[in-house]
């Protein structure tokens, strides 16, 4: 290279000034969205120039478009290793970046749903699927999130166990038998488990408070709610989150119908299964025998809602290594806190529209003048995005269809646009997938 030529990892490091791009360090600590407890130089300058406003929306349209706010909120601070990569992609594309338009354009396509879950049981003498209304979805936050997700929840721990928080939102009860000792964080509410010393029921406590929301997880609810992951008509206000050390449990329950339903698990750290039935027997201390077990890889976001919300119990078994979960849910407004106030960066979401039939290669290519109908660098280094991870994405699923009591193949996980609407099936062709 010559003398004074600027390479891809140079423009990102005058890009992104705020990042250490080398090393896999982070540019930013997990206390600087961690939730507003905390604040920095670095994040504070990264937002200038960005819209006030989530949504753009231009007067006279009927449909919003890719804003990236879910990306942006996100991926803010990316680590280093996440911009090497980038870099990297563009080196091997001639030095074409992807925008970030582009990028949540690529990744919600990619976003693979099982919505066909079935195991039927007797239920008051008739027959029914105890799973219907389970959902599952995989690639909804990617590896570089996910990290910065664990490293905010442990940054909550830390200011839990130092009493930075409010009282009932954080609760690390003492470790005095397997299954016991699951650390609970709550946001929005405070929901009792049982009854507690002062006579109060299961069931959110109106008259308690705890912390509210942290912008961190508001962009996880946006990014689920965008990516058609949660419905915009139940959009959480409220959420626990659970640290689980080796050998911790959830024992079986039904959740509290204070919450309204669906709600949602967002999964970390390690794979775990979930078990599911009309009956869930205890076997011992951390132990469940139920009918139907469910694996929840690292990152999924499993959806209950229907049947396999309000008629089959749920468990998770004393886990093999460390795991957190996330469970957001939206509480009925009859059960709202006393001096609850709902948030506004949480209301009006609207999911984005799917994406095109038409591949974005093609797309990028229409755009130009008849004279100039070539596949731009952008066209083409996003349409090599999406090629190489729907073959990585296909076998990765083939893989685990072998050992999974669902037999889970790459149609159980369509593109998105393929379901059916009015009798015409929307699913793109399978050239755009080969």
């Amino acid at each position: 290279m010559a003398e004074g030529e600027s390479t891809p990892t140079d423009d990102l490091r005058r890009k992104f000034g705020k990042v250490s791009v080398s090393g896999g360090s982070k540019g930013r600590s997990p206390a600087s969205f961690n939730g507003g407890y905390q604040s920095s130089a670095s994040s504070a300058s990264s937002t200038q120039g960005l819209p006030a406003s989530d949504w753009a929306l231009t007067r006279g349209q009927n449909s919003r478009q890719f804003s990236n706010w879910s990306l942006r909120s996100l991926e803010e601070g990316d680590d280093g290793d996440d911009l090497v990569g980038v870099a990297e992609t563009a080196r091997a594309n001639g030095g074409t970046l992807l925008s970030r338009d582009q990028r949540e354009a690529v990744r919600f396509s990619m976003v693979r749903r099982k919505k066909d879950f079935k195991h039927m049981e007797r239920v008051d003498g008739r027959w029914i699927n105890v799973l219907e209304g389970l959902e599952l979805h995989t690639g909804v936050f990617s590896a570089a999130e996910q990290k910065r997700i664990v490293d905010c929840v442990y940054d909550f721990r830390e200011k839990g166990r130092n009493r930075q928080l409010r009282e009932r939102t954080y609760s690390e009860p003492r470790k005095w038998m397997r299954g016991k000792g699951r650390v609970t964080i709550q946001f929005g509410c405070c929901y009792n488990y049982a009854v507690d010393k002062h006579g109060n029921p299961p069931g959110i406590i109106r008259d308690e408070e705890v912390d509210p929301m942290p912008p961190l997880l508001k962009s996880m609810i946006k990014r689920m709610v965008a990516w058609h992951v949660l419905p915009p008509t139940c959009i959480p206000n409220s959420c626990i989150i659970n640290i689980y050390d080796k050998d911790d449990c959830i024992p079986p329950h039904i959740d509290h119908h204070d919450f309204v339903r669906p709600f949602c698990t967002v999964s970390f750290l390690s794979e775990c299964n979930i078990l599911f039935g009309g009956e869930l027997k205890i076997m011992g201390p951390g132990e469940f025998s139920g009918s139907t077990a469910i694996p929840l890889p690292v990152g999924s976001v499993l959806i209950l809602n229907g049947n396999g919300a309000d008629v089959a119990k749920h468990c998770v078994p004393a886990v093999p290594s460390k795991r957190i979960s996330i469970t957001f849910r939206k509480m009925d407004d009859g059960k709202l806190p006393y001096k609850f106030l709902p948030d506004p960066e949480l209301q009006n979401l609207h999911p984005l529209p799917y994406p095109p039939r038409k591949s974005t290669v093609q797309q990028a290519a229409n755009q130009r003048s008849p004279n100039q109908q070539q596949i731009t660098p952008q066209a083409r280094v996003l349409g090599k995005h999406m090629h190489d991870h729907q073959g990585q994405e296909e076998g990765e699923i083939a893989g685990r269809a072998s050992s999974s009591p669902f037999n889970l193949g790459s149609d159980d996980f369509p593109p998105l646009g393929s379901s059916s609407v009015n009798g015409r099936s929307n699913k793109p062709s399978r050239s755009l997938w080969r």
